[in-house]
């Protein structure tokens, strides 16, 4: 048995190594093929400058299967409503198709984000850069980062993991520096605070 190949059918893109987690698909919207997106930033301006989002399934199967998730969308339109983002993509025709991709996690390419303003970084390059006191001194790398509203909070991870992480406001009152060739952070902190 033989089946006839669509030549206009491209192949499924790869995930590219440099892909983001961004948010996930919270539900449908509509009746055709809008899917509503909990963005992960409050600023969420990569899922709107990228027109292909892959998707990786939810981590627990919706109860009775369906249909397959499909590894990207080939965005159509995209806008904010409410408290998240509001999309249509060629591969989601129907509100169906929407409501099976529901609890799937979004990634963009970090390649495809917008270039941040002179002094603003995403939070995913700052983390893994080292961080140094203005001696010279090393203090561990960056794990992660913590949002506490006004500001976010630099999450230190030393040489130890037995010890805990070093919490440091990422504000120009203790950041002096964000080297990113250099893949340091110099800040004006001591282990004494």
């Amino acid at each position: 048995m033989t089946t006839a190949s669509n030549p206009s059918a491209q192949p499924e893109p790869a995930r590219p190594d440099d892909a983001v987690e961004v948010g996930r698909v919270v539900g449908a919207w509509g009746v055709k093929g809008g899917i509503k997106v909990k963005p992960f930033a409050s600023d969420p301006q990569a899922l709107f400058s990228s027109k292909r989002w892959f998707l990786e399934p939810p981590p627990t199967p919706r109860p009775g299967g369906g249909a397959a998730v499909p590894a990207s969308l080939r965005i159509v339109t995209v806008r904010e409503q409410g408290d998240g983002i509001v999309a249509t993509a060629h591969e989601l025709p129907d509100r169906t198709a929407a409501e099976a991709v529901q609890g799937a996690r979004v990634f963009i390419s970090r390649a495809s984000f917008p270039t941040p303003e002179e002094g603003e970084f995403y939070w995913v390059d700052l983390i893994g850069l080292s961080v140094v006191t203005r001696e010279g001194v090393p203090l561990g790398t960056v794990a992660g980062l913590i949002e506490t509203g006004p500001h976010c909070v630099l999450t230190v991870q030393g040489a130890d993991p037995e010890q805990p992480p070093v919490l440091i406001p990422f504000v120009d009152a203790y950041v002096d520096r964000v080297d990113m060739q250099a893949r340091r952070i110099e800040v004006d902190w001591s282990l004494d605070f």
